[in-house]
């Protein structure tokens, strides 16, 4: 089959994400055609003017439409792309030059009908993206999936760099209404309609994430919230795994009480440990004492920030048997 590439990319109040990453798809070495569809998803700082600068350099669309949310827009500017496979970006991802072509001869070597790709800290991130970057993508902190790591069941992946086929797309119909969480929902019914997916590692972008502590924690709360609505929707994916970040919050508070009155400190050294071990490894692959010592404090965040959202979603749902939607409305966009 013949692939021809839409980038699909919904945005929100973000004009300036849009021109670096547009900046980045016109530096591409890709040699085939490809089109560029925006959606702006009833933004009130538009990014048109952006897009207009562009349309001498690349094939591109702009589309404005109420706000629904980053999967439905998704879905929006895939029903009206031109292409036969979407590759679909977060705007605040950067592309290397060689990502197209990179995707184009994976695909062409081992076709599937959604692959993710990983992501990575760009040499013009703050100390607090690069530090949240690392806590995302370590293999001590998320086993390294995020990063490039191949993963030893199924991969899922995420829509900050994302591939769909046509097909998969149209036989799933898309993205649904929850956010965030609406990749996996998707990967999974992908899964469930008998496509695979897979990871290309090669095929990774420079994700921007969150620019300050505080809408990082948001974000990784709502992460942990997420995730037992999709084990409700979807039984047969849950896993232990998912409980280790609330584990890891509730056995730090126990090492630090059994320490002051027990005087008992074998669980603060093993966390003692862990933290060393993080340091020493976001100083080894970042090269900047700087960024290490805020990996340290971006994984506290990370485990706080999911564990506890992961914890009172699963009571919310498991034990007093609320509805996910009436719940925790603020997790559901509405058409």
């Amino acid at each position: 089959m013949q692939l021809k590439f839409s980038i699909i990319v919904p945005v929100y109040n973000r004009p300036d994400e849009v021109e670096e990453l547009l900046e980045s798809i016109v530096k591409q070495t890709f040699q085939q055609d490809f089109e560029v569809v925006i959606v702006e998803d009833g933004s009130t700082i538009p990014a048109k003017h952006i897009v207009e600068k562009y349309q001498s350099k690349l094939t591109i669309s702009y589309f404005f439409k109420p706000n629904s949310g980053p999967g439905d827009s998704r879905n929006y500017g895939m029903q009206r792309a031109k292409g036969n496979y979407f590759l679909i970006f977060d705007s605040d991802c950067i592309l290397p030059p060689q990502y197209l072509t990179e995707v184009d001869i994976a695909l062409k070597e081992n076709y599937y009908d959604c692959f993710g790709g990983p992501d990575a800290a760009h040499s013009s991130f703050t100390t607090i993206q690069k530090a949240i970057s690392y806590a995302m993508t370590a293999f001590l902190t998320t086993g390294g999936i995020r990063g490039g790591k191949k993963a030893v069941n199924k991969f899922q992946p995420r829509s900050f760099n994302m591939g769909i086929s046509k097909e998969a797309f149209e036989k799933t119909q898309g993205f649904g209404q929850i956010h965030p969480g609406e990749d996996p929902d998707l990967t999974i019914r992908i899964w469930k309609s008998g496509y695979e997916t897979t990871l290309l590692p090669k095929a990774y972008v420079y994700h921007k994430r969150r620019i300050s502590w505080e809408k990082f924690h948001i974000q990784v709360n709502k992460f942990g919230m997420v995730r037992p609505i999709l084990n409700l929707w979807h039984p047969e994916t849950a896993k232990i795994t998912y409980w280790f970040p609330t584990l890891f919050c509730i056995g730090f508070i126990i090492s630090i009480l059994t320490s002051i009155f027990l005087k008992f400190h074998w669980f603060s050294f093993g966390y003692g440990v862990y933290f060393i071990a993080i340091l020493l490894d976001a100083l080894r692959t970042t090269k900047n004492i700087k960024i290490a010592v805020l990996a340290v404090f971006a994984v506290c965040i990370q485990f706080y920030g999911y564990g506890w959202g992961f914890l009172k979603s699963t009571l919310a749902i498991k034990v007093f048997k609320n509805d996910p939607e009436k719940r925790f409305p603020k997790l559901f966009f509405k058409k």
